[in-house]
């Protein structure tokens, strides 16, 4: 997993944000400085400006740690801008003040707006060179109007920089969630496999051999009828310590079978998760097409996953409030169909934030292929999604 590539940005964009601080409280500086030097506007009321808009971005500071609302922001740069209008009336050095107003404007404003107000501000600047030099020249053009172009240039980075940023934590996140749960179902698959393989072992050894000693003792006691009471009660102790072993043992044998099934059928077993489902909001349904018969543990057990993890996507990912499963016993063939109608996806790019990792989808392939079975996937966005698991059996309808 590959985490130094978001932390790096994360870095870029926090230094990204200090520059802004650092260059304002400079360009404040200097221009609180220069002026107080030319002598013309009053030193109170300069420093009284001055500190007044200071202390109104820092102001603004607090409250984007707090509270991330765009109202708040435009308020709050509405009125660092009419202080920073106020500033450049008072001397032409806090013109350039302007220039951290463009970074900020890109940064607050929506895409759209915030070109705009920059090239309006720009304006203004040039406006406020021209009252205080009593003329038009070309630097006083050329200096706003270029600061505001680098200013678009650098925000329109720094936005696209901050997206990628966001998105690449947010399927960090996914990815790392995924893995834990991939890790579970994983451990969960192999304890259910031991589980089956250790079933069958005792069937084939140690049931088959108590079955067989409890038929040779009966059959031992019928070919001695005329054997002493004695001996007959001893064969039937044995035969009912055999009886008994042998029920343990298959009472052992149904312990061991996988936990999601175990006493009931595969149909039963959908239909918790159907109840399940709408406890949670969710309509859910489930419809049993054809006539059931008997399938394999393992087959079952892969329907059963295939459902959990193609619900728990319409729950995670879907945004739907209806999905409906249809299990289909055919001659040869059963399927299990999961249909929602939820915001669909690109089968081809399942990648994203708001479908999530992919990894679910891998591992139903991977678990139906390990029993000789296929997953399509049929969804396009704004149409919801189709989920179609089929696995090939030996079985006929009863």
């Amino acid at each position: 997993m590959d985490q130094p590539q978001p932390r790096a940005a994360a870095v870029t964009l926090t230094l990204l944000r200090r520059a802004e601080h650092v260059l304002f409280v400079a360009l404040l500086l200097v221009g609180a400085v220069r002026a107080a030097r030319s002598g013309r506007p009053p030193v109170g009321v300069l420093i009284t400006a001055a500190t007044a808009v200071a202390l109104w971005y820092l102001l603004g500071v607090v409250l984007a740690r707090r509270a991330r609302r765009p109202v708040v922001a435009g308020l709050w740069f509405a009125g660092l801008t009419a202080g920073w209008i106020g500033l450049t009336a008072l001397s032409v050095d806090f013109v350039w003040l302007a220039f951290a107003l463009f970074l900020l404007a890109m940064q607050l404003l929506p895409p759209l707006l915030g070109p705009l107000v920059v090239a309006g501000l720009a304006a203004v600047a040039v406006a406020a060179f021209s009252a205080h030099e009593g003329r038009l020249s070309l630097p006083a053009v050329l200096g706003p109007v270029i600061g505001a172009g680098v200013a678009i240039v650098i925000m329109t980075v720094y936005r696209d920089l901050r997206q990628q940023n966001e998105l690449s934590a947010r399927l960090l996140a996914d990815l790392t969630a995924a893995q834990g749960e991939l890790a579970a179902a994983q451990r969960r698959a192999g304890t259910l496999a031991e589980r089956e393989r250790l079933a069958g072992e005792i069937h084939d050894t140690v049931a088959q051999s108590l079955s067989t000693i409890v038929l040779l003792v009966k059959s031992t006691a019928g070919r001695w009828p005329d054997a002493p009471a004695a001996a007959h009660r001893q064969l039937d102790a044995a035969v009912d310590a055999a009886q008994s072993a042998l029920e343990d043992t298959r009472r052992l044998i149904r312990a061991l079978t996988p936990a999601p099934l175990a006493g009931r059928p595969l149909t039963e077993a959908l239909g918790h998760l159907v109840d399940d489902s709408r406890r949670l909001g969710l309509d859910a349904r489930l419809t049993v097409d054809g006539l059931p018969y008997a399938l394999p543990t393992p087959v079952e057990v892969a329907l059963l996953r295939a459902g959990q993890e193609a619900v728990a996507n319409v729950r995670a990912h879907a945004a739907a409030d209806r999905v409906d499963l249809t299990l289909t016993f055919l001659p040869g063939a059963v399927s299990l169909d999961v249909v929602d109608n939820g915001r669909g996806f690109d089968p081809d790019q399942p990648l994203s934030s708001t479908t999530g990792t992919g990894l679910g989808l891998a591992t139903m392939r991977r678990r139906l292929a390990a029993v000789g079975g296929t997953l399509v996937v049929e969804s396009a966005p704004g149409q919801g999604t189709a989920i179609s698991a089929a696995i090939p059996t030996e079985g006929e309808p009863s």
